[in-house]
């Protein structure tokens, strides 16, 4: 590749809790969560619906805040840091992919990928690597093309590769698979495969699929919102 990845990502979570509430009821999403994940890990994680994965995931993004406990990624506490801050760290480090893609549906494919160079001033994404990753996510002669006109695979490897536009070191996708038909399911799956295994990407993957966990190195499993051992 041409960029180098950034410095690895070892991400730890000590005692993570989120709390919820509506009205008098008291709804704990995440109950005291300590966790780490390797530098160039594959995690997957799973478990019911309201088990906690997803609000585990925002929480490792920095997208929501904590009711208690501390996320650190390369020894940054996430949550000690100004919104500000916490939004320039995520924009250089980490790279979410959604499950609804959240694709800007005027932008082309490359300018959705390159979107977060554009929001707050970021560094720009190098020529080379904007060309290395339409090659990658085998999107080259579709650059142009809008949303509406690429199929459900060709979006989620948009999203996919505005994720990675900023070279980060943690890739974090929720459900990544759960609008694709099986044969995209395990296209994309072998790409956040091989990004861990050729690039050291440290990946954690919010999944209900057994199929989709298979791929990963450990998972991790939540039930009531606590790892269950």
């Amino acid at each position: 590749m041409a960029q180098e990845t950034n410095q690895r990502c070892p991400v730890v979570t000590e005692g993570l809790t989120k709390e919820y509430r509506t009205g008098r009821n008291r709804i704990l999403a995440l109950n005291d969560v300590s966790l780490a994940i390797r530098s160039g890990e594959f995690v997957t994680v799973m478990g019911a619906s309201g088990s906690g994965k997803s609000t585990l995931l925002h929480l490792l993004a920095g997208l929501t805040d904590p009711t208690g406990g501390r996320v650190k990624i390369n020894s940054v506490d996430l949550f000690g840091l100004s919104d500000a801050a916490r939004t320039r760290f995520r924009l250089e480090n980490i790279g979410v992919i959604f499950q609804a893609f959240n694709l800007i549906p005027t932008l082309t494919a490359e300018e959705n990928i390159l979107l977060p160079s554009l929001i707050g001033g970021g560094k720009k994404v190098p020529a080379v690597w904007r060309d290395e990753l339409l090659e990658l996510l085998e999107m080259k002669e579709r650059r142009y093309h809008r949303p509406d006109s690429l199929s459900g695979g060709e979006q989620q490897r948009v999203a996919i590769g505005r994720a990675l536009s900023m070279n980060p070191a943690l890739i974090l996708a929720d459900e990544p698979t759960g609008n694709l038909d099986s044969g995209n399911s395990e296209r994309l799956c072998k790409l956040l495969r091989e990004l861990c295994d050729k690039q050291q990407r440290t990946i954690a993957v919010v999944t209900h699929e057994k199929s989709v966990a298979d791929w990963g190195d450990r998972v991790v499993v939540l039930k009531d919102g606590c790892v269950s051992i």
